[in-house]
């Protein structure tokens, strides 16, 4: 990465204070980097100390004489290898979608011949707002790599998706991106990024499952499993961002809907597998749910009183669907059909055995007993009759990105993708 270019386009809001530790991680990892500031993201941040981190001349306005003279906003758009924006505002995010041009900032993004990340920063109303929402399809239409925001409370002291994603975490997705970024070709009009028709996963229909499911004993009690749902809906966001058609199977989990996703919700294993089953025909199945084992046999239509006698009611299970395993049996089978697996100990010799006795291609697999469900990061070792593939801790996205490369691959040795 010595040689990788970054220009980091700094948008207003409290998050840009963040902006400052990127910068230093990028230098630290041998990046260039060159900041442009809005000027609402001067409100929050200083030319100074950018330029002090950055060791380069910060630039902030698009009528700088002396800035066009020594290097023209069309030069700066294309000098780099990547262009970042963090944070990306809803602002500045709906002016790129509909390529308004009115500051340096803009100007540049118009410009730039080079790939764009985004990561996103706003209030949570304003991320889920459908036109905040529209505009990332459109970007990611586009080429454009939008992260998802992190999810949590705001400045504003409000709770959801919308703050900036760790400075960490902006790294590895600027890492993945340069590591996608085809070669530079000359100026023809074409942009260098890779258009929708052109994305790994494109003309592919991907089928994923996630979060927990319900399996109530009575109107007010249920049966579960400790899942948040985050790394199934990274995987369905990752797959929409590559180009594929989703469709999420979702347990009842609180997180809104990935972009360019479709997505059906679900309370039980029941009616999860019946799902399952309806979305085929699918290229690949990635089933993320953790999907309870067991069911009340009998479900009460009343809640079950405590009668004062010390007496434990009795509660009869049966064992549910085991969706994985029947669509590895299914006549519809999807070509790639990947499990995921978290367990508390002896986690690859677990992942093994259920590689074997599901029937699936892959099984993806994770050490809970250390961090639970629900955090945002995944050490996973992708299991397979090929062997075993460990993969250091990464933020949940970062590991749905990766995914999806690796997936990608696998398709295209199976059957190429039909394209344009």
């Amino acid at each position: 990465m010595a040689a990788k270019r970054i220009l980091l386009i700094i948008g207003g809001g409290i998050a840009a204070y963040k902006s400052i530790e990127l910068v230093r991680l990028l230098r630290k990892a041998g990046m260039t980097v060159r900041c442009v500031l809005t000027r609402a993201g001067e409100q929050f941040v200083t030319p100074l100390t950018l330029a002090a981190l950055s060791e380069n001349k910060v630039y902030t306005s698009l009528f700088d004489l002396k800035d066009e003279v020594e290097m023209g906003h069309i030069q700066l758009s294309r000098e780099a290898d990547l262009v970042v924006v963090a944070p990306a505002t809803a602002d500045l995010l709906a002016k790129m979608a509909a390529g308004i041009a009115d500051d340096l900032a803009t100007t540049l993004l118009l410009a730039t011949d080079k790939p764009v990340l985004a990561a996103p920063a706003m209030n949570v109303r304003m991320w889920l707002h459908p036109a905040t929402q529209r505009n990332v399809v459109t970007l990611r239409g586009d080429g454009v790599t939008v992260m998802e925001p992190d999810e949590g409370e705001m400045a504003c002291g409000e709770y959801g998706p919308g703050r900036l994603p760790e400075p960490e975490a902006i790294k590895q997705a600027i890492d993945d991106a340069l590591a996608r970024a085809p070669a530079a070709v000359p100026l023809t009009g074409q942009p260098d990024f890779a258009p929708a028709n052109h994305r790994p996963l494109y003309g592919r229909r991907l089928l994923v499952t996630a979060g927990p499911t319900h399996e109530p004993i009575d109107p007010v009690r249920y049966i579960a499993n400790r899942s948040s749902g985050k790394q199934g809906f990274a995987i369905a966001a990752a797959a929409a961002e590559a180009g594929a058609e989703v469709l999420l199977v979702a347990g009842p989990v609180p997180l809104p809907t990935p972009p360019g996703v479709v997505r059906i919700d679900v309370e039980t294993a029941v009616e999860m597998a019946a799902e399952v089953e309806a979305a085929l025909p699918a290229d690949a199945a990635i089933m993320v749910a953790a999907v309870a084992d067991w069911r009340a046999a009998d479900t009460r239509a009343k809640k079950i009183k405590k009668d004062g006698s010390g007496h434990v009611p009795p509660l009869a299970l049966a064992e549910n669907p085991d969706i994985l395993a029947g669509l590895a049996r299914s006549a519809k089978r999807p070509p790639l059909l990947i499990g995921f697996a978290a367990e508390t100990n002896d986690v690859i010799d677990h992942a093994q055995a259920k590689l074997a006795r599901k029937g699936c291609d892959w099984i993806v697999a994770n050490d809970v007993s250390a961090d639970p469900m629900g955090g945002e990061t995944n050490r996973v070792h992708i299991v397979s009759k090929d062997g075993v593939d460990s993969w250091d801790r990464l933020p949940k996205q970062a590991v749905a990105r990766k995914l999806m490369e690796k997936i990608a691959d696998e398709l295209d040795k199976c059957s190429p993708a039909d394209s344009d």
